[in-house]
């Protein structure tokens, strides 16, 4: 009996360990992103959503961010950042800032939108994003999400 109960722990353990390492950072300072971009070699995921009050936001979620097939392919591909515009969230006056700066620049109308970008460095310090392509909620799940988007990451 004791052994079970120690097989049923580990078993337990090992699944709270794995579903753990397949969590995904999301970052909510673009300046962070960048550097993590540029570090990793990898394109930014700008996820423009209403966390609080978008049904479609949620629904891509739901159907493809929160899916082990998009996580593991999130981990190799891309920088993920959030740029919420909630209604009842909480947020910095440096984070509304930001957002809304992002929103300005990439001419954002509706949500969910998802946008891949490439950061670069100019001459003068500041930071210029190449945009390889957007995307929104589309039906299919994430494997049909990964395979409308991933040509984007081949610009």
């Amino acid at each position: 009996m004791r052994n079970v109960v120690n097989i049923l722990l580990f078993t337990f353990f090992t699944g709270i360990a794995s579903a753990q390492s397949t969590e995904l950072k999301w970052y909510t300072s673009v300046e962070e992103a960048v550097k993590i971009s540029q570090k990793e070699k990898k394109p930014i995921m700008l996820f423009f959503t209403g966390s609080d009050w978008c049904g479609w936001c949620v629904r891509l979620q739901k159907e493809v961010f929160l899916q082990s097939e998009f996580k593991t392919w999130a981990a190799a591909n891309v920088v993920l950042v959030e740029v919420d515009f909630p209604r009842n969230k909480v947020q910095t006056a440096e984070l509304k800032t930001q957002n809304q700066t992002l929103q300005r620049q990439f001419g954002i109308q509706g949500y969910p939108t998802v946008w891949f970008v490439r950061p670069e460095k100019m001459s003068d310090g500041k930071v210029n994003f190449v945009q390889l392509g957007s995307s929104g909620y589309r039906d299919g799940g994430a494997k049909n999400w990964i395979e409308q988007v991933t040509p984007y990451l081949k610009k």
